[in-house]
């Protein structure tokens, strides 16, 4: 299992790291890459991560909150073409999401009325949102992927990923939820 502990286990936006695990066995051949090439982390690493998973379990607590708090309000929102939120009913995977998760994670991706140059508006005017390219951490952030994950694509290609050009996916941080959704209806005008 890979997982990267730059995202939710640092949490603070702070830390470059990965984890691998595995058993004895899935282990070998990455204890001799290991040994050849380094590997470890550098002390402050280590020191931030273990910091960051000291926090993990109320973060994400908050986070999961949030954005459950965040998305309803978008789906309700007049400037709102769709959301995507496994924790939403009208999701389509909410189903699955049931079925395997606890909470529905910090993520919530909104496509704005007016395309591009709405998101790009909404984007502009944030002031709690962070315009980021790192997801995860503590604080709220905001990113379109046709300028970050999916710069790039043709319409042909987006309209596969599902990804319109007025999305704006947000990672929701630990900030009060009033100040968040007031940050939001502010920025959509």
């Amino acid at each position: 299992m890979i997982h990267s502990a730059t995202k939710y286990l640092g949490g603070h936006s702070d830390l470059l790291a990965g984890v691998i695990l595995g058993s004895s066995e899935r282990m070998a051949p990455v204890r001799k890459i290991r040994t050849l090439g380094g590997g470890c982390a550098d002390p402050l690493a280590g020191f931030l991560l273990a910091r960051g998973l000291k926090t993990l379990a109320v973060r994400v607590r908050t986070q999961n909150g949030n954005a459950a708090a965040v998305a309803a309000h978008l789906a309700s929102h007049g400037r709102i073409r769709r959301v995507r939120y496994p924790g939403l009913e009208t999701d389509p995977g909410h189903s699955v999401a049931r079925r395997q998760m606890r909470g529905y994670g910090g993520m919530v991706t909104f496509e704005v009325d007016g395309g591009f140059d709405a998101a790009c508006r909404t984007m502009d005017r944030f002031r709690v949102f962070l315009r980021a390219a790192t997801l995860g951490g503590v604080e709220s952030s905001a990113m379109m992927p046709v300028l970050a994950s999916h710069a790039g694509l043709s319409d042909d290609e987006l309209s596969l990923a599902g990804v319109g050009r007025g999305m704006i996916r947000l990672s929701l941080g630990i900030e009060d939820l009033e100040d968040l959704v007031s940050d939001l209806d502010q920025a959509l005008g």
